[in-house]
């Protein structure tokens, strides 16, 4: 029986073979087919994997004998690279397509880029090879500057117009790679103006914001993936950019659940209905956050670390 509450149902997607993890694909295999045996169960989308790892992936299932597998497929070329990845999984017998991710190569043309996308993606439907359900998510580069370029929202204009989804960057391995409070609040709005569901990436494996010291050039601001959700609450309720911000910077944790307790179910549900999830290579350490905090009842979760 489940004890994951409606409103983290599905909330992180299992990307344990991507960095800092880099867990071996077999592990990491075995590892999310143990969770998805748990009461916490609920709580895990999609297996995470790269296009090029694909082979590698459904030998592993096809020698376990394992059940089909539901995987979100990161493309790891341009738009060119969407159609092979999309035939290979959706024809393996061994993959359940759940999701197609694609980052946007910086160009200078960055509409006709996602153009170009949407395009492909539009052609797959069409013929049948990929499913109009199977959500496609697009990453945009982050914004230069403190307003986003008529470029950029243009990009997420095309990205609306054939209904497609979004992937904003929440982190990385230094400490430019992660957006100030500001910058991701902006993308989060805009995502909202375009009724545009988006997930997020990288850096997002802890509830609350926090500073990192270790491990980076300079001490790092790491967003929560609570404050992500409560600052798309704000939004969908009409709040300024400064307090779509400000629910994004806050650390303390009795505020935090107060605002969840306030929002209820019913209102976090909603607003998961557009912050649809976050890829972690851990599934455990959002888990135990979740339990810290008193948000989730759930087995002791030790012997899983």
């Amino acid at each position: 029986m489940s004890t994951i509450p409606a409103e983290y149902s599905l909330l992180v997607d299992d990307a344990a073979v991507f960095p800092p993890g880099n867990a071996p694909l077999t592990e990491a295999l075995a590892a999310h087919r143990e969770h998805r045996r748990t009461d916490w169960a609920d709580l895990v989308g999609p297996f995470v994997v790269s296009d090029v790892a694909l082979p590698g992936l459904i030998e592993a299932i096809r020698a376990a004998a394992a059940e089909p597998l539901p995987v979100s497929v990161v493309v790891t070329g341009g738009a060119g690279a969407i159609e092979p990845a999309v035939r290979w999984a959706g024809r393996a017998a061994e993959l359940e397509l759940a999701a197609v991710e694609l980052a946007l190569r910086d160009e200078e043309d960055l509409p006709r880029n996602a153009r170009r996308v949407t395009t492909v993606v539009d052609q797959l439907r069409v013929a049948g090879d990929l499913d109009v359900e199977t959500p496609v998510y697009v990453e945009p580069p982050r914004p230069a500057g403190p307003e986003p370029t008529s470029s950029w929202l243009t990009t997420l204009d095309e990205v609306a117009a054939l209904d497609l989804r979004l992937k904003f960057r929440t982190g990385g391995a230094t400490a430019d790679a992660f957006p100030t409070a500001a910058a991701l609040a902006t993308c989060i709005e805009a995502a909202l103006d375009r009724e545009l569901r988006f997930k997020c990436t990288a850096g997002l494996h802890h509830a609350l914001r926090h500073r990192v010291v270790e491990g980076f050039e300079r001490p790092v601001d790491q967003h929560g993936f609570l404050n992500v959700l409560l600052a798309t609450r704000a939004a969908l309720d009409g709040a300024s950019a400064a307090d779509v911000a400000a629910a994004l910077e806050t650390t303390d944790a009795a505020e935090v659940r107060r605002t969840l307790v306030a929002a209820g179910s019913a209102g976090l549900v909603s607003a998961r209905r557009w912050f649809t999830s976050f890829g972690s290579c851990s599934v455990l350490e959002p888990l135990e956050d979740l339990v810290h905090l008193g948000l989730v009842e759930t087995a002791d979760v030790e012997e899983q670390a």
